[in-house]
C-alpha cells in the first residue's frame, strides 16, 4: 500500500516554489504577516513548573506542606491583577486573530493570491468558531491541569511529599494520553479540518463529521502523516532557528552601533535621555528580528500546509482543495521521468 504521506513530500515542495518563486516581495509580505499569527500548525500548551524550596525547616522556616503569600499590599496586588488581565486579553485577542488567519492563510495557498481583506471579509464567522473550539480544548487541558494540581496540593498538606510522589506518578500517564490526544485533534483540526471547511464551508464540528470516516477507513494514511510531520517539523524549526539566529547576528552589528550611542547617551548627555534611547533599539531590534523570522517561517509553514492538503485530497479525493497545483506538480514529475532517452 502507497503512503500518501512519503510520496507527497516532494509534491509540497513543487507545490510550494510554484506559488512562491519567483519571489514577489508584496506576496511575500503579505503571507509572512498571516503566517505570524497563526505561528504553525497545531495549537500548544505552555506548562509551568512550580519549585517548592525549604530544607526541612532546619532554618525556622515554615515546614513542608505550609504555603506563605507575601503580603504585598492591595495596591501591589490590584497592579499584579490588571497586568495579568490585560496580557490575558492581548493573548486572546491574538488567538482569535490568529484563528481567522488560519482561513485567509489555506484560501491564499488555495488561490496562490494573497488579498487578506477579502479572504477575512469570507471567512472570519468560521474563525470565530476555530476560535471557541480551540477555547474548548484549551479549557479541557488547563481545568484537567487545574484539577490534579489541586489533588496533589490536598494531598500534600496531608500526607507530605510521598503522597504528592506518589499521585504525581499516578497522574502523569493520564496527562501524557491527555496531551497526545489534545495535540492530534488541535493539529487536525487545523490542517484538515479547517481545508474542510473553506471547501464545503462546514463550521468546525461539521468538518470533523466529514473528516472522521476518512481517519477510521484510511487510519493508516493518517498515522504516517503524523510520523513524518513530526520529524519535518522538527526539522524544520531547526533550520529556522538556524537561519534566524544568523540574521539576527548580523542585525547585531547596526544595532550594536545605535546600542553605542544610547549607551554614550546615558553615560555623556543624560540618564533619562540615554535609557530611552536603549529601550527605543531594543524595541526596534525586537521587532525587525520577528520580522525576520516571520519571512524566514513563512515559506516553511506554506510547505507543511501544503503537504496536509496534498495528504488529505489523496486520501479523498472530493476533498481535494488543490487540484490545479496537484496535477501540474504530477504532470510534470510524469513528463520528466517518462522522458525518451537519447
Amino acid at each position: 500500500m502507497a503512503l500518501y504521506a512519503l510520496e507527497d513530500i516532494d509534491d509540497a515542495l513543487d507545490v510550494t516554489r510554484g506559488f512562491l518563486t519567483p519571489i514577489d516581495r508584496t506576496v511575500w509580505v503579505k503571507l509572512a504577516f498571516v503566517a505570524f499569527f497563526i505561528g504553525g500548525p497545531g495549537a500548544g500548551f505552555n506548562s509551568f513548573q512550580y519549585t517548592f524550596g525549604g530544607n526541612g525547616g532546619t532554618n525556622g522556616g515554615p515546614p513542608p506542606g505550609d504555603v506563605v503569600f507575601p503580603d504585598l499590599g492591595f495596591p501591589v496586588w490590584a497592579l499584579i491583577a490588571a497586568v495579568v488581565g490585560v496580557l490575558l486579553v492581548l493573548a486572546l485577542l491574538f488567538a482569535l486573530v490568529g484563528s481567522v488567519m488560519e482561513f485567509v492563510f489555506v484560501e491564499s495557498l488555495r488561490n496562490e493570491e494573497v488579498t487578506v481583506r477579502r479572504y477575512w471579509g469570507q471567512r472570519w464567522r468560521q474563525g470565530l468558531r476555530l476560535f471557541g473550539f480551540r477555547l474548548v480544548v484549551g479549557f479541557v487541558v488547563f481545568g484537567g491541569a487545574a484539577l490534579a494540581a489541586g489533588i496533589g496540593f490536598l494531598l500534600f498538606e496531608g500526607g507530605g511529599p510521598g503522597a504528592i510522589a506518589a499521585i504525581a506518578l499516578l497522574i502523569l500517564p493520564v496527562f501524557v494520553v491527555l496531551g497526545i490526544a489534545v495535540g492530534l485533534v488541535n493539529g487536525f483540526t487545523t490542517v484538515f479540518v479547517v481545508p474542510i471547511m473553506v471547501l464545503e464551508d462546514r463550521n468546525v464540528l461539521a468538518g470533523w463529521r466529514r473528516l472522521w470516516p476518512t481517519i477510521t477507513d484510511q487510519w493508516q494514511q493518517y498515522l504516517a502523516y503524523v510520523v513524518a510531520s513530526f520529524f519535518l517539523s522538527i526539522v524544520a524549526a531547526i533550520l529556522i532557528a538556524l537561519v534566524v539566529g544568523v540574521l539576527a547576528l548580523l542585525l547585531l552589528i547596526p544595532f550594536g552601533i545605535l546600542f553605542a550611542i544610547g549607551v554614550a547617551l546615558l553615560v555623556l548627555v543624560s540618564e533619562p535621555l540615554g535609557i530611552a534611547a536603549l529601550a527605543v533599539v531594543g524595541i526596534l531590534f525586537g521587532l525587525t528580528v520577528l520580522v525576520v523570522a516571520a519571512l524566514v517561517g513563512m515559506p516553511v509553514q506554506a510547505y507543511l500546509r501544503y503537504y496536509a492538503m496534498l495528504v488529505l485530497g489523496d486520501v479523498d479525493p472530493d476533498l481535494d482543495l488543490i487540484p490545479d497545483q496537484r496535477a501540474a506538480v504530477r504532470e510534470s514529475s510524469s513528463s520528466s521521468g517518462s522522458a525518451p532517452s537519447p
